[in-house]
């Protein structure tokens, strides 16, 4: 047959064509052999006939699948099939490679020895298949088919599988083709990881992957801890860390479970403030009552909640977010409320149930310097400030100090730290905490709330007021220390100035805030 540039013509010419050369081979055949071709042309227009049907449109999946709609796509979703109407007659010889004659067969009636009945209720879908292709392609199909306990029924119902998806997995299987979708990613994934289809599960995750966004990143958590994928959970997470007050505001945050929600609260790197986790885990709580079908009160509220109340850090609130807000939610006990105000107004701070570690939304190792090169006794305190002004080279991200501690063995300090702009003098971070030490020369970390903004050739002003008993001090101070970065080289240079006014006598030269603890 001659092949024609254009694939409509040879649409429109093929079938003449088969017949005149069924015609001249029939009239230079013996009149036995005719009968018998008539037979097999009877068969053949008879198959013909009962080829595949087109697929129905692929049903909407849940909403996971309707947040990855909104993303561009560069591959096409699978929302309509192809079915080959060429005669089945010599089919063969217009294939010529295997894996076009494979594809020919896909959701094809021609030779298929089984069917599938895909979904439920009236999206019931029977598609043809083959067994030989199935059972190359996965090892679930090669045991349904071949193994011990093989099923002989030519009709297998798969009431939990969608359709849409069911025919990607296929067309995978015969043709190698990818098609998946927004509509379709998630129940193609459920799919491959059933029948053990490796290759098409990395295409599902590398799909989504590069439809991860803000706005679907608690979404497609959830999924990849339902489908335990570990690497798509990670990206899911670091996507949250980065961009955590638009994760938290997005309409699919609060349709998540609660084991995916503690996962999150119990993260050190999350880039908003604790009071609007507080309000998000609210806004959670009240959906989540409705599910359970409990009325959303407080009580029920902190019932849904369990362990993930636990997790906001009330401690790095400061006293007036609290008062305006977990304060007057009746959440909290009132036992838990006064603790909490205790804590935020008197010294020493009462014990309370929550956890007062900072959380940094720095990524990257975490560095120090030290301005001192020796240590020695005795420096007291009265309430003054220890202070040094210092600036650096390149921008950095403050989030802690390291303080000398007690010469008299372990004891409990208390102590605000800050960090000023010294030119403006306006506060650009505190804590108001306390550190314990065991009585030794080392320095004790003491941390702000939330990292504290270096910009470069900036001057700024350390303070550090203890009370406490008298400590240790360092001296042989060093106006310049430069830190470098082991993977990378970078340096970061501090030079250390003296804070005129109160500082409680610490200098370049000894003092107090030997360290300073940073990311770049």
């Amino acid at each position: 047959m001659t092949k024609h540039c254009c694939e409509s013509e040879q649409q429109l010419i093929t079938v003449p064509i088969q017949s005149i050369m069924c015609l001249l081979f029939y009239n230079l055949t013996p009149p036995t052999a005719q009968n018998s071709l008539q037979q097999s042309a009877a068969a053949g227009a008879a198959a013909a006939g009962a080829m595949a049907t087109p697929a129905s449109n692929m049903a909407s999946t849940a909403a996971s699948n309707a947040s990855l709609a909104a993303a561009p796509t560069a591959t096409p979703a699978a929302a309509s099939v192809l079915v080959y109407r060429e005669p089945v007659y010599n089919w063969q010889a217009t294939k010529s490679t295997v894996k076009e004659r494979f594809a020919f067969l896909f959701n094809n009636e021609v030779l298929s020895d089984v069917h599938f009945l895909v979904g439920k209720g009236m999206g019931v879908q029977r598609i043809p298949a083959h067994r030989f292709v199935l059972a190359v392609g996965s090892a679930v199909f090669d045991a349904m088919f071949n193994g011990g306990m093989a099923t002989t029924s030519t009709e297998i119902e798969l009431p939990d599988v969608e359709p849409a998806a069911f025919l990607a997995l296929l067309k995978f299987l015969y043709s190698d083709e990818v098609q998946i979708g927004p509509e379709t990613v998630m129940t193609t994934l459920y799919t491959a990881k059933k029948y053990a289809v490796p290759a098409l599960e990395a295409h599902c995750v590398e799909f989504l992957k590069k439809n991860l966004r803000a706005d679907n990143a608690f979404m497609l958590l959830t999924q990849a801890r339902l489908f335990d994928e570990p690497q798509l959970a990670s990206l899911c997470l670091e996507n949250i860390d980065k961009n955590t007050g638009d994760a938290l505001a997005a309409e699919g945050f609060t349709d998540i479970d609660l084991d995916t929600l503690v996962a999150v609260l119990e993260r050190d790197t999350l880039g908003v403030r604790e009071v609007r986790l507080f309000g998000a885990a609210v806004r959670w709580a009240e959906a989540e009552a409705h599910r359970q079908q409990l009325q959303p009160t407080p009580e029920n509220k902190r019932k849904v909640l369990g362990k993930a109340l636990t997790l906001i850090r009330f401690p790095l609130m400061t006293i007036e977010e609290f008062a305006a807000g977990p304060a007057q939610s009746s959440i909290l006990t009132d036992r838990e409320v006064v603790s909490l105000f205790l804590h935020f107004t008197v010294n020493p701070k009462p014990r309370v149930d929550f956890i007062d570690r900072p959380r940094c939304c720095l990524r990257g190792k975490e560095c120090s310097i030290t301005r001192f090169g020796q240590v020695e006794s005795r420096w007291g305190y009265s309430g003054t400030s220890d202070r040094i002004r210092f600036s650096v080279n390149r921008r950095i991200f403050v989030v802690g100090f390291g303080l000398y501690g007690s010469i008299h063995g372990p004891t409990d300090y208390q102590v605000n730290i800050q960090i000023i702009h010294t030119d403006s003098n306006t506060v650009l971070g505190q804590n108001d905490t306390g550190f314990s030490c065991d009585g030794s020369a080392n320095t004790f970390r003491v941390m702000f709330k939330e990292p504290v903004e270096i910009l470069p050739n900036v001057n700024y002003t350390a303070c550090a007021t203890l009370k406490g008993p008298d400590s240790h001090y360092g001296t042989k101070g060093m106006r310049k220390v430069t830190h470098e970065s082991s993977s990378t080289g970078t340096k970061t240079c501090f030079t250390f100035c003296y804070a005129a006014g109160n500082n409680n006598g610490t200098s370049v030269e000894d003092g107090q805030i030997p360290e300073v603890i940073f990311y770049t």
